[in-house]
């Protein structure tokens, strides 16, 4: 592993402290005491890893990120597994696309090694603050910005990369199924563009269409494709399934526009396994409503790191709106691969993908 040096908080959370903040977490409200940080410029390389007191940043206002957007992010959990052990589920799936967003953005590379060193080296510090609790765990957040001090268009020489750590709970507040406003006006990504990416971009845009959704009572906006507005793509901040009256499930296929979602890949992978068949092809938002509606159609969810596996109830439009099943409830289908995943993520169940990583604290 990287070597990171290590510069501990003098004002450290006590223990009665972290406990009250982690009763009721929410999601992305509450940080641990530490960060991880390494720089970057095209002289040096990456250099200057460190662990460090959890700090605002400094830079200077001609800073490249604040100008062009030069940005991409990570997100990751551990979990609190067997006889108290700290676990990461797929990092190295997580490094990898954190790669390919670089090169998309024209941003410095991070080697595999140093993102996951940055992700251990901070558990090994603030691992007491990763929950108990089995409806919890700790969210991890690496990103990285360009920070050269220029005003010019072009790719930056200079990159700096963080890693903040936050306990959480479920992504969506309350229970059950979520409704799910259709976006006919806005769109996420148009082919060639940075739809793979995870860069700031791409959320920056889907908010205004989020808060169309919300105005709806909605918890979530779903895009549909840039050329036709006719097929699925995905949701604001996640992947989307269903699940057909035979019991298989469908999602739509990546083609550069929709994010290759972690979760995604593993519940594809989980579910063949499990003798589910699971089916990638275009989805029409027309005929979803028309499946939905017949009972064809009979479940859907949100998957992603934040929301794991969440069921959608409806999806609402101009037009009207839709159920899925009884619109209130999980499915059987939904619920049997939300708690094959949650069990394999936290150690419960034999791993056969070797996707379970043990942190060495």
């Amino acid at each position: 592993m990287a070597e990171f040096s290590i510069e501990r908080t003098e004002t450290p959370t006590s223990a009665e402290q972290r406990q009250a903040l982690m009763v009721d977490p929410k999601f992305g409200r509450v940080f641990t005491d530490h960060m991880a940080i390494i720089r970057y410029t095209d002289e040096k390389g990456w250099h200057d890893a460190r662990i460090i007191p959890r700090q605002p940043l400094q830079i200077d206002p001609a800073s490249t990120v604040l100008h062009y957007g030069q940005e991409i992010f990570e997100g990751l959990k551990a979990y609190r597994g067997k006889g108290g052990a700290v676990t990461l589920f797929r990092p190295e799936a997580n490094a990898a696309r954190f790669a390919a967003s670089a090169r998309r953005l024209s941003m410095a590379e991070l080697p595999e090694e140093l993102f996951l060193g940055s992700i251990k080296a901070l558990l090994k510090v603030d691992h007491d603050w990763v929950p108990t609790n089995p409806e919890q765990s700790l969210y991890l957040r690496p990103f990285m910005i360009s920070n050269e001090v220029f005003l010019g268009v072009k790719r930056a020489n200079e990159y700096l990369f963080v890693v903040l750590a936050s306990p959480v709970g479920g992504y969506f507040s309350g229970n059950g199924s979520i409704p799910v406003w259709v976006s006919e006006q806005y769109t996420r990504a148009a082919p060639g563009g940075t739809g793979e990416a995870k860069c700031g971009g791409n959320y920056a845009a889907s908010l205004l269409p989020q808060q169309e959704a919300a105005d709806h009572g909605c918890s979530q906006v779903l895009f549909l494709d840039a050329k036709e507005r006719r097929f699925i793509d995905e949701m604001g901040g996640m992947n989307v399934m269903f699940v057909r009256k035979d019991g298989s499930v469908v999602t739509p296929p990546l083609g550069g526009t929709i994010l290759r979602g972690i979760t995604r890949d593993s519940i594809l992978k989980l579910g063949r396994r499990m003798g589910l068949a699971m089916v990638e092809e275009p989805l029409a938002i027309d005929d979803v409503f028309r499946a939905a509606a017949a009972g064809e159609i009979t479940e859907a969810f949100a998957c992603g790191t934040a929301a794991v596996i969440s069921p959608i109830g409806e999806f609402r439009r101009d037009a009207g709106s839709v159920a899925f099943g009884d619109g209130k409830t999980a499915g059987p289908v939904t619920m049997k691969l939300r708690n094959a995943l949650c069990a394999l993520q936290r150690g419960e169940e034999a791993d056969p993908f070797g996707w379970v990583h043990t942190v060495s604290l």
